[in-house]
Parts: structure tokens; sequence; C-alpha cells
């Protein structure tokens, strides 16, 4: 399996079961993107109830969005019991840099090795330690700009990082991909970059890391394009997002996708 329609009719296929250690602002969204799509989702963050029900799990997203005490300790211990199963998993160290609780926490999980990094460019430079963060949730540099940030950690961590932005990059430390489908309106409704990590993480359930990550901006950049053609406005998009999560198929996903 290696091209993004391929890997949306193995996710669909297989329904895979993402726990999803995700933002609050963001869980319904996720979630209902998550079951257009075919997957399903599981949320629970807790340390007496997380490091347990990930053992159920197909794949695991964690995601520093809105960090709670909770996280703070159950985060860490759902991803050592996933790695332990050989859970893959997703970290998503979102609006890192002004914290410094979430900076470590982001470092700490990275060290354990992620399947996939997905970042935008400012917090790919954090994690790097090249730069203090960006504006909250959004970047304030380009992809080309962490794009040598990225190759060193996904060499130094056998991970890959996928940069989202205008153009999205992925690499595994030896070969990048470029991803030039989405659309603005992407930008403007909370929770998409926590729904390209589930839908990330669901991949990962079956397929590479890189394949998986590939497949994942394809699919969601695709869908974000059909739904801004008859949605031009970021409320009424939010919801025909999800009903073009249903609708797409692989070879629709296929046919509309622009790597290069």
């Amino acid at each position: 399996m290696s091209g993004p329609g391929a890997v949306v009719r193995g996710v669909r296929g297989r329904e895979p079961l993402v726990h999803c250690l995700t933002a609050a602002v963001s869980m319904n969204l996720v979630a209902d993107a998550l079951l257009a799509a075919g997957a399903r989702p599981m949320m629970t963050e807790t340390l007496d109830e997380a490091p347990f029900v990930v053992r159920r799990a197909d794949a695991l997203l964690a995601n520093l969005g809105t960090l709670s005490t909770d996280g703070r300790g159950g985060i860490p211990a759902t991803v050592e019991v996933a790695r332990e199963l050989g859970v893959p998993w997703v970290l998503d160290p979102a609006a890192i840099g002004p914290s410094p609780v979430r900076v470590d926490l982001a470092r700490q999980l990275l060290a354990l090795g992620p399947s996939v990094v997905r970042a935008n460019a400012s917090e790919v430079l954090v994690l790097a330690g090249d730069s203090t963060g960006g504006r909250g949730a959004d970047s304030t540099a380009d992809p080309a700009e962490a794009l040598a940030a990225a190759r060193t950690i996904a060499a130094r961590y056998g991970t890959v990082v996928a940069i989202s932005g205008a153009q999205d990059v992925i690499t595994d430390g030896r070969r990048e991909v470029r991803v030039s489908n989405g659309h603005p309106l992407l930008t403007r409704v909370t929770g998409t970059g926590c729904t390209l990590g589930a839908l990330t993480a669901a991949c990962c359930s079956v397929a590479s890391p890189l394949d998986a990550a590939v497949a994942a901006t394809v699919w969601l950049g695709v869908v974000g394009e059909r739904a801004a053609r008859s949605c031009p406005r970021p409320g009424s998009f939010k919801v025909e997002l999800v009903d073009q999560l249903f609708e797409l198929d692989g070879d629709e996903v296929e046919r509309g996708a622009s790597v290069s």
C-alpha cells in the first residue's frame, strides 16, 4: 500500500479505532471527522484511564493543543503503553513555544520516537531548539524555513515529520514529499490541524508512516478544496468538510492529489 487512494481505502476497510489525546477545543470536530472518514474515535486523557484503554486502539494521537493537568500525567503514560504494544502514534506539538511546560513535554514525547510528528513550521523549529515559537497556534515561518530542522528531527528520532503550510512538506530525513492540496479556509476553522493529526494516525494503522502522512495530508487537502467550492464561509465550510470526508472515496482522493 502506498498511494493516497489505497491508504484511504485501507482506512475505510479496517475502520481503525483511534485514541485521541487532543485539544478540548477541537474534540467534537476530530471525532466527527474520524467517523465520517470511516475510522472510530476514542477520547480520554486521564492517567487513571487512558493508559488502559489505549490497549484496544489501532493508533494514537498525542496533541498538546489545550494541555491540561490530566494530560500532563496521562499523555506520557499512554504513549509509553502504545510504544510497548507497537501501536503507531502521532505527536502534534500544537502551539508550543510560549509555554515552557508544553515545550518540555513535547521534547520528552519526541524522544519516545513517534511514528509521525505533524506540526506547522514554527512548531518544528521549536522542537529543534531553533525558535521560541509562532503566534499562538499559528505559524510565523514557512515550511521551507523548517525543512532542515525537520530532516534533523526525522533522522535523529527515526520518525517522519509532516510540516503543514501553504505547501505541506513531509520528510523521513532522506526523502521529501510536497503536497499542494488544501484551501485557506482550513485555517479559518478551529481544529482542522487536530483533524489532520487524527487522520494521520488512522492512516498509520494501515500504511508506513511516510505513506500515511502523505495520504492524510492529501485527503484533508482534497476534501477542503471540494468543501470550499460549495461553502465559501467558515461556518458552513466546517459542516461541508465533514460531509466531504464522508463522500470522497479513495479514487477521488487519488485523482485530486497534487504531490511532487
